[in-house]
């Protein structure tokens, strides 16, 4: 797992806030060791962030499958980081990248992601569309619509996103070449003409990235 943090570097750490007492990388982190499949895990992060993480893993007796490997300047070069470090020695092993700010990814999800790639080669976690999709055209005085989108056309993707890694390395691969950076992993792995299965996933594992998030964090944990 690569958990990038790759933006503003004068912002504090999201992985970091406390979500029920516990920070929020720690939940994430949980949730993973609780899949008996998952024999590695890879956190990217900044040089200056590797000596809080460790403290944390010493902490909260998180184990030795972790590892921390330095991140980039982007989600993209932070994971690609992480799979160049991946002791990876058979063409089904498999890699799944997960946003550390996604606390409350479950390991049902994961083992299904994981069932996933064994049988299709590349899955993600997404969630059906609930509101209208519109498409539109960006004019000076603001957004022009095009067109309304079928939303059963239409999932909203999450992480864990992953493949077997031969796969994931292609596209990662192929990006570079190009220079091409994108969106998450599974733009990369359809861009080099990798299928990709959706495994259906749940609202409750949305990323923290606003204020409020933390205490919509805290509701579902309370039930």
């Amino acid at each position: 797992m690569a958990s990038a943090s790759g933006a503003d570097p004068k912002a504090a750490p999201k992985q970091f806030l406390s979500l029920k007492g516990t920070p929020i990388l720690v939940h994430s982190l949980r949730a993973f060791l609780a899949v008996p499949e998952v024999s590695n895990i890879y956190v990217a992060v900044r040089e200056s962030e590797k000596p809080r993480i460790d403290e944390l893993l010493a902490e909260y007796k998180l184990g030795s499958k972790i590892s921390v490997v330095t991140g980039g300047d982007s989600r993209q070069s932070s994971v690609a980081n992480a799979l160049s470090a991946l002791p990876s020695l058979s063409d089904d092993d498999i890699v799944l990248v997960h946003d550390a700010v996604r606390p409350l990814i479950d390991s049902a999800t994961i083992a299904r992601t994981i069932q996933a790639i064994e049988k299709h080669g590349a899955a993600i976690v997404g969630t059906p569309a609930v509101d209208t999709i519109k498409q539109v055209e960006r004019t000076a005085d603001g957004a022009l619509i095009t067109a309304t989108i079928p939303r059963e056309l239409i999932v909203h993707a999450q992480t864990p996103q992953g493949a077997r890694v031969p796969l994931m390395r292609k596209a990662f691969a192929d990006a570079a070449a190009d220079d091409f950076i994108g969106t998450d992993e599974a733009s990369l792995l359809e861009r080099a003409n990798i299928p990709v299965f959706v495994v259906p996933g749940h609202a409750r594992n949305f990323k923290v990235t606003q204020p409020g998030d933390l205490e919509i964090a805290e509701f579902y944990l309370a039930g």
